[in-house]
């Protein structure tokens, strides 16, 4: 009842992709018990309307009350007590479809994509590589969620295949760049929130706000040419090594579905500004990992895991720090947490970290870098008592780089 989809059915026809929600292997068509929302939940106006659109935009824009009241709602109606879907096989046979069945679709059109470098470990271990450690964080990144606005258009859903790019890489600091196919591609392991309700222009969200503008997270592969971001990101920050594509998952689980998850996050020090000061538990404990299904085997090999909860800047203080200066947001709006890296050394989430620029390579496989051919997959969950609450997968395959003539 926590986890929102867009789905379409491989045997149907005329159907256009709509919004469900996971029970189980089963998804429940919520466009099919629409009736059932005018009857028990009158403060959703139209929901026949709002569940067949193509994205959760429309019930995303609707505000947290609007989530919570349907979030009970089916809580209710799928409960072994209430007869009400439980006893008429026929509404059954038409509301479930089998995941197995489902075409999963990006959840949202998405209009801007902002995106974090939130884990105060990568951050560390990539300035350790590339400024040494006694100059790893940039003397602003203890202060404020450091972040850069990415590409929405190249966001694409778990499972479609990713082009390895080119891009100018400079190989000699003495010699004028080449142009040619990245051959230092990357994975981040990161996730990202969905905004629901946003703001207006010039007003911002204060800290103890955000959670009700935040409709859920997803998984997501910020996908990286790091031989082409090196070149390029002095002195505006990352282009064309990052927007040739991100991947997230189709599955949005909400905000609420998270609480029981919520613990304290990292220590901060110095302490935060005013704005950003938070004082209750605000990080999630996400378990996290990474995979890969080299071209030449059939099986995928575990890269690294780590876990939401060691991320530096929360997700309240990411979007308090995103309108502070009264930047407006909009439902659909996606923000991604940056890499999240853990304290341990089989806990870093990027291939960067793990090989260390390439001087060592992944054990069990012979790869510094992502290959033609290759699969990544990131799954996510969290473990409750007794049950598990699934982000299900967050996976691309690599295809080779476009000849240029």
């Amino acid at each position: 009842m926590s986890v929102q989809v867009v789905l379409s059915s491989n045997n149907e026809c005329g159907l256009s992709p709509r919004v469900g929600v996971a029970i189980g292997e089963q998804i429940l068509d919520l466009t099919v018990i629409a009736i059932l929302f005018e009857k028990y939940v009158p403060e959703l106006k139209n929901p026949s309307n709002v569940f067949s659109q193509p994205s959760l935009n429309s019930f995303m824009s609707l505000g947290k009350p609007i989530w919570q009241a349907t979030r009970r709602f089916l809580q209710n109606i799928l409960s072994h007590d209430n007869p009400e879907l439980r006893d008429n096989e026929e509404l059954r046979q038409k509301a479930f479809v089998a995941q197995q069945l489902a075409n999963l679709h990006l959840p949202a059109q998405i209009g801007d994509y902002t995106d974090f470098y939130a884990s105060k470990e990568h951050a560390i271990n990539v300035g350790t590589m590339f400024r040494g450690k006694d100059n790893a964080l940039m003397q602003n990144w203890v202060y404020l969620p450091v972040g850069y606005h990415g590409r929405s258009s190249s966001i694409v859903v778990s499972g479609t295949d990713i082009v390895r790019p080119c891009g100018q890489i400079l190989l000699d600091k003495n010699q004028p760049p080449i142009f040619g196919p990245s051959v230092k591609l990357d994975f981040e392991l990161e996730m990202a929130f969905f905004i629901g309700s946003g703001n207006k222009l010039g007003v911002r969200i204060p800290i103890d706000q955000a959670n009700d503008h935040i409709f859920g997270l997803v998984l997501m592969n910020d996908w990286s040419a790091r031989d082409i971001q090196a070149w390029e990101y002095v002195p505006l920050g990352p282009f064309l090594g990052k927007n040739f594509g991100t991947t997230i998952s189709p599955w949005v689980v909400t905000l609420d579905a998270l609480d029981p998850f919520l613990v304290n996050g990292p220590i901060q020090n110095p302490a935060p500004l005013s704005y950003l000061k938070d004082n209750v538990p605000s990080a999630y404990d996400i378990h996290l990992e990474v995979k890969m299904k080299p071209n030449n085997s059939d099986s995928f090999k575990t890269l690294t895991k780590s876990n939401l909860k060691y991320m530096y800047w929360s997700l309240k203080q990411q979007l308090a720090h995103h309108t502070i200066n009264g930047c407006n947001t909009r439902p659909g709006d996606l923000c991604g947490t940056g890499t999240i890296s853990g304290p341990t050394e089989n806990s870093r989430g990027s291939l960067l970290e793990i090989t260390w620029n390439g001087q060592n390579e992944v054990d069990g496989i012979k790869r510094k870098f992502i290959e033609d051919g290759d699969e990544i997959v990131l799954t996510g969950y969290c473990q409750g008592e007794g049950y598990l609450v699934g982000f299900g997968e967050c996976s691309g395959k690599i295809l080779p780089a476009f000849t240029i003539g």
